[in-house]
């Protein structure tokens, strides 16, 4: 009789529990529907290379190490007897070395000194270097990553691309393998190896953050600059010196700096291997750059100019002029052709071009696509010099 007792109390426990749920139920639905409904957003998203990304660090103590022993510190002066001959010039790079050369305020004809970085290219001694690190100077010094000295005397400069090359007497020396700086992407890793502020084998690290930039800073109309822009830290006594790529190969030279102050503000500019290596060689085998010309005159192809043109695009180069016995006339490019193309490569800006012509030798051979009258045409162009 007990147990039956227990069971019914256990039942109606259940019933009034059950009941009490469901009027909770009830109410809380009631409430639900005096509430306004929640506002339902729809989203459209696109993902471009959804590929996983690749988030680890990367470790660039080998690239470090390899790099350090390939490049050197230039000490350079200029004599008494040079700086008399001299006269007073404004120079474009003197945020490299500051406005006081040896005691002397800048422009004054009294010797002038400063330091920079090279870079070791071929293990017998030639070096890289920037033209405006050597070209005051005839009194070269240059010290090892293992601190020996040596005597430099230069071979050759190029002045429209800022490029120069020395050698010392010295033979087994470290170099850097060279990198496609074709190949290299907006985005990747790099580090810029030098002596900044007399502050020797120094690395520091930043991305691509631009190719093809032309920051108007060598003089001439037909200079070339198709700089690197990294946001790797560059000072004063960098220049001259190495950019890698994160396997420490060699990827540029650093050359210059956008300031208003003479220190780095979060941009530098690296001259691509691929000039470097070009007019490097040209200048250990023939004393001088045998530059090649396509022998016309270009403006930038913009927006205003392409509403002007009639054209549906607007990136590439407009040839503007074309000179009298040059290789472009011979080939039968003419005014108002639309280069977008050069060998393969897609030509949307100026310093696109010039760097890729600049990589070409006399007697080679370029292919042009351009843009005129509503088709593409192929206009194979043999180089000549001017």
């Amino acid at each position: 009789m007990e147990v039956m007792k227990r069971f019914f109390s256990l039942v109606l426990a259940g019933i009034i529990g059950g009941a009490f749920t469901f009027g909770l139920m009830q109410l809380t639905q009631d409430n639900e529907k005096t509430r306004s409904p929640a506002p339902y957003y729809a989203r459209q998203t696109n993902y471009l290379n959804a590929a996983p990304v690749n988030t680890a660090p990367f470790d660039f103590t080998e690239a470090a190490r390899r790099s350090t022993q390939a490049v050197v510190h230039i000490s350079a002066k200029e004599s008494k007897e040079k700086a008399a001959n001299r006269a007073p010039q404004n120079d474009p790079f003197r945020f490299f070395f500051g406005d006081d050369f040896g005691g002397f305020p800048f422009g004054n004809p009294g010797p002038r000194q400063g330091t920079g970085s090279g870079v070791i290219y071929i293990d017998n001694g030639y070096i890289i270097t920037n033209n405006h690190v050597v070209e005051f100077a005839d009194e070269l010094e240059v010290t090892l990553y293992d601190n020996r000295k040596f005597k430099a005397e230069v071979v050759g400069t190029y002045p429209k691309t800022d490029l120069a090359v020395i050698k010392i007497e010295a033979n087994n020396l470290p170099t850097l393998e060279i990198a496609d700086s074709d190949e290299a992407q907006v985005g990747e890793w790099v580090l810029a190896v030098g002596n900044p502020l007399n502050l020797t084998s120094t690395v520091t690290a930043g991305i691509i953050s631009a190719k093809g930039r032309d920051i108007n800073i060598i003089e001439g109309a037909d200079a070339i600059e198709s700089f690197i822009q990294t946001d790797a830290a560059v000072n004063p006594g960098n220049s001259g010196g190495a950019l890698v790529d994160a396997q420490g190969r060699l990827l540029g030279i650093n050359t210059a700096i956008s300031t208003q102050t003479g220190f780095f503000e979060g941009y530098s500019f690296a001259i691509p291997s691929n000039i470097v290596t070009k007019i490097a060689d040209d200048i250990i085998e023939y004393g001088s750059y045998q530059r090649a010309y396509l022998g016309v005159g270009i403006a930038p192809l913009d927006d205003a100019y392409a509403h002007k043109l009639g054209l549906n695009f607007s990136q590439g180069v407009v040839v503007e002029s074309i000179e009298d016995g040059g290789s472009a006339q011979y080939a039968g490019v003419l005014p108002k052709d639309v280069i977008i193309a050069a060998n393969g490569r897609a030509i949307k800006s100026i310093p696109e071009l010039q760097e890729t012509v600049s990589q070409a030798k006399v007697g080679d051979q370029i292919d042009l696509i351009v843009y005129r009258e509503g088709k593409n045409l192929e206009v194979p162009v043999v180089l000549r010099s001017k």
